[in-house]
């Protein structure tokens, strides 16, 4: 089985290197590999793709050698470890409030004894059968080991459940996803918590139960900041940023028309 490039990172305390996908752009998977991103995070909450599509780009995936970690449409448990099957190193959950929701997403997408996946054993995560047919298979510990879980901490409520959502077996970070917090946040102002006192909060969490947290950064200077204060997870890059290469050529081409 494929090992992870971001879990070996996180693995060695080392921050892994995200960048964001929202469409269907095979060349954009092999540039990220080769500017030397960990993984690529793949957002099917708030974009659309078909199913051949998604087996389609994670195929590419394997092929250079990058994780891709997918944010799903749905938590019902067939559809997150087909996701898995098709060859996703992870997953990252959106919503996740509380410690039963991330027991119930680690019983989806882990292996007993960790959780209760469904086997099948034919995916890409097991090289279509070559690394389970076969006598004395560790596939079973393989994806348990080489997979990884991101519970989205988008509410108070799960601002407030971080410690015990930290202490779950088999999620592997807790990743604060500012919009739909401060939005939150702002619409319920008695709460008195900014969105920066909610990241200490999750980040204690994280430290205390040894897990990685992370969140989303608008600059550079933004990444600087939060990596300085732990986070080894903080995308940075993604397909929308192709519009500033149109922009630039039409200014240049403006600049060119006006002689």
């Amino acid at each position: 089985m494929r090992k992870s490039k971001v879990l070996a990172k996180w693995r060695d305390n080392q921050f892994a290197r995200f960048c964001g996908m929202g469409h269907v752009l095979p060349f954009y998977i092999r540039y990220a590999a080769h500017y030397q991103f960990d993984g690529i995070w793949l957002d099917m909450e708030h974009r659309n793709f078909d199913a051949r599509e998604i087996q389609h780009l994670l195929a590419l995936c394997h092929l250079y050698d990058i994780d891709c970690m997918i944010r799903p449409p749905t938590v019902q448990r067939t559809r997150l470890y087909r996701f898995l099957e098709d060859g996703a190193s992870g997953l990252m959950i959106p919503f996740v409030s509380d410690a039963e929701m991330a027991r119930q997403i680690v019983a989806a997408t882990k292996f007993p004894p960790i959780g209760n996946r469904g086997l099948d054993g034919a995916g890409l995560d097991c090289n279509f059968g070559g690394d389970t047919w076969i006598p004395d298979s560790t596939f079973i510990t393989d994806a348990n080991r080489e997979t990884f879980i991101v519970a989205q901490i988008e509410t108070p409520e799960a601002v407030a459940n971080a410690e015990e959502i930290a202490a779950v077996s088999g999620i592997d970070c807790l990743f604060v996803g500012p919009g739909d917090l401060g939005l939150r946040l702002d619409t319920y102002p008695e709460l008195g918590m900014t969105v920066d006192e909610a990241v200490a909060q999750v980040a204690a969490a994280c430290d205390k139960h040894g897990k990685v947290w992370g969140r989303t950064a608008s600059s550079i200077d933004e990444v600087d900041r939060y990596r300085q204060q732990g986070s080894l997870m903080i995308p940075h890059g993604g397909d929308f940023a192709l519009m500033n290469v149109l922009k630039d050529a039409s200014a240049e081409l403006d600049e060119m028309l006006a002689d």
